[in-house]
């Protein structure tokens, strides 16, 4: 399944600079958009710049360091020619050679040329140094409005999984425990069904975790992304009902998971190698 494309828009004295993301990490920028700020021709703006050696040099030193398939040889040959006046460049050309990744063209009506943000904000800055500081500002606020939203969702979701777990225990309280269980032993059926949840949906238990992660504060749950924790609240009501109905753990196990896989593929930025493949419950407690 494709990644998500998530698209955002920043604004620096009356220029709009396109923003894209498919992980949330690495966001490119349009230098198509940052170099109208200084003329109407974009596309010759773009290769003017990569015409330069520091230009060449910094980009080669970029993709040495983010870019394991980068072609060193092509690049040193990029080098030795640059800043000569018949040398010529343009993005199409860098990519194709070194099998770039740092910059990217794209076509259709939304495209251009665009960059990684640490590319993209030394372009701003031979563009005009002015430019890029109005670029940072408003790139600032987005990534604070952003950081912003994410905190309400996670601490919203976090919240309904909580409302959900009194759900989830109630049921277990009224059907798993009889009366004359000792505390120790009321104790370890609630545990052990938590611990269902967290092997189907994180593939380890409360303690496996805690074992792996010796340093960090919390539980497995406190480290969720944003869509394992719906996805977690939903699956404390669905075992609520199953346990209502009377279904042994195993059985509950292998649907719960079920339930994991399904909803978690509605989810954009899907990466299946991240939801684990169970075998049995007791196997892993």
């Amino acid at each position: 399944m494709a990644k998500a494309l998530i698209k955002e828009t920043i604004h620096a004295k009356g220029v709009d600079i396109g923003i894209y993301t498919t992980d949330f990490e690495n966001e490119f920028i349009s230098l198509t958009d940052i170099a109208k700020y200084k003329s109407d021709d974009p596309t010759a703006v773009i290769q003017n710049w990569m015409r330069n050696r520091d230009v060449i040099e910094f980009l080669g030193l970029w993709e040495s360091l983010h870019n394991p398939d980068f072609k060193p040889l092509e690049f040193e040959g990029f080098k030795n020619q640059a800043g000569a006046n018949a040398f010529t460049m343009s993005p199409k050309k860098w990519i194709d050679s070194t099998q770039a990744i740092g910059i990217i063209s794209k076509s259709g009506r939304y495209g251009g040329t665009f960059a990684h943000s640490d590319i993209a904000f030394e372009f701003a800055s031979w563009i005009s140094p002015e430019f890029k500081l109005y670029i940072i500002k408003d790139y600032r606020r987005l990534k604070y409005e952003e950081n912003s939203r994410l905190s309400l969702n996670w601490n919203l979701n976090r919240e309904i999984s909580k409302l959900n777990y009194r759900i989830h225990t109630d049921a277990i309280r009224t059907n798993l425990i009889p009366p004359e269980l000792t505390k120790e032993q009321i104790s370890f059926t609630y545990a052990s069904e938590a611990d269902l949840l967290n092997v189907a949906l994180f593939g380890k238990t409360a303690k496996q975790w805690r074992t792996e992660n010796p340093d960090k504060k919390g539980n497995v749950r406190d480290y969720a992304t944003l869509n394992q924790l719906l996805v977690l609240a939903n699956m404390e009501s669905y075992n609520a009902i199953l346990i209502e109905q009377g279904k042994l753990q195993p059985e509950r196990l292998i649907a719960l998971h079920d339930l994991a896989v399904t909803q978690m593929q509605t989810m954009d930025s899907l990466n299946m190698s991240s939801l684990p493949q169970i075998g049995t419950y007791n196997d892993r407690l």
